[in-house]
């Protein structure tokens, strides 16, 4: 159930963020979820997009180096503490999260919080018994 997620270096200079995004906009890719961490020379983009095997194609047409990575997609309520309380079940039994980002989906309601965590089954386990509900990659093209 795990969803396929793009990880790429972007410079940390003028325009480069925005060659990356015109890659994927010129070929009708569109995103559903992004985060980039940069550093002082470059950033860490994450991408989950609409179309992986279309964004692949254009990343490589466009000679931008970038990897495929399975994570996490998880429910949570758009609350207080909603994440936290995702994020503790993983906690209380040794899975190590990686790093994670969210977006809400319904204000009030939901959000999805997705997650890179050190075992992907595992982490789909222990998140499916405690009653947290996973999101698909089907789930997640139609937001």
């Amino acid at each position: 159930m795990a969803i396929r997620q793009i990880s790429m270096f972007v410079e940390n200079k003028k325009g480069a963020l925005a060659h990356v995004l015109k890659q994927f906009s010129d070929n009708g890719i569109g995103l559903r979820a992004m985060t980039i961490a940069d550093t002082r020379d470059f950033g860490i983009l994450r991408v989950i997009v609409d179309d992986i095997e279309g964004a692949e194609k254009a990343l490589h047409d466009a000679e931008i180096v970038y990897s495929v990575n399975e994570v996490i997609a998880a429910e949570a309520a758009d609350v207080p503490g909603g994440l936290a309380s995702v994020l503790n079940f993983l906690m209380d039994e040794g899975i190590d999260i990686e790093y994670t980002y969210a977006f809400v989906v319904e204000s009030g309601d939901r959000a999805c919080a997705i997650l890179r965590v050190s075992d992907v089954v595992a982490g789909e386990e222990v998140l499916s018994k405690a009653g947290v509900p996973l999101v698909t990659e089907d789930e997640i093209l139609r937001i």
